[in-house]
């Protein structure tokens, strides 16, 4: 009964089409949010790097070594994951056939850096966690300059 008035509704009231270049409103779009998950996976992979192993015998020490190692392996994990399913998202919603044509390396350095965030979520590199830092600087860059502004790289560490 409610579908049939609300088909009929439709008829004599059509809702006008909207037409929209991205998945959501333009301005939603922002870099930030990958540097910032790959903030915190290069941190977690220095703390990972600077804990020290105690001796086997304290077992104590042992345990809490490696609730420790674990915990900083998954946020690493999570945040290199996050990362990349910013990176994604900006790469596919945001940019379009007229930013490649300006930047015509867009798809390499999005591809390297979503490589990247799975080599640190593999690994536990501090030289890819910074390259993973380097790709996005190179991503924060070109998507400001798609939107004509001269936004500074800032890291918080």
């Amino acid at each position: 009964m409610l579908n049939r008035l609300l088909t009929a509704l439709d008829q004599v009231l059509p809702a006008p089409t909207a037409h929209a270049h991205c998945d959501g409103p333009c301005g939603v779009y922002d870099p930030a949010s990958a540097r910032i998950a790959a903030e915190a996976a290069v941190s977690m992979t220095k703390k990972l790097l600077d804990l020290e192993v105690p001796d086997a015998s304290n077992k104590a020490a042992y345990a809490k070594y490696h609730n420790t190692f674990s915990r900083y392996t998954a946020i690493k994990e999570q945040q290199a994951h996050l990362a990349k399913e910013e990176l994604l998202v900006l790469w596919t919603d945001y940019f379009k056939p007229p930013h490649l044509e300006a930047y015509p390396d867009l798809h390499e350095t999005f591809w390297k850096a979503a490589k990247e965030c799975s080599a640190v979520k593999v690994e536990l590199s501090l030289e890819h966690a910074n390259g993973l830092m380097g790709h996005i600087e190179k991503i924060h860059n070109i998507f400001w300059a798609t939107k004509g502004k001269d936004v500074p790289f800032t890291t918080v560490s």
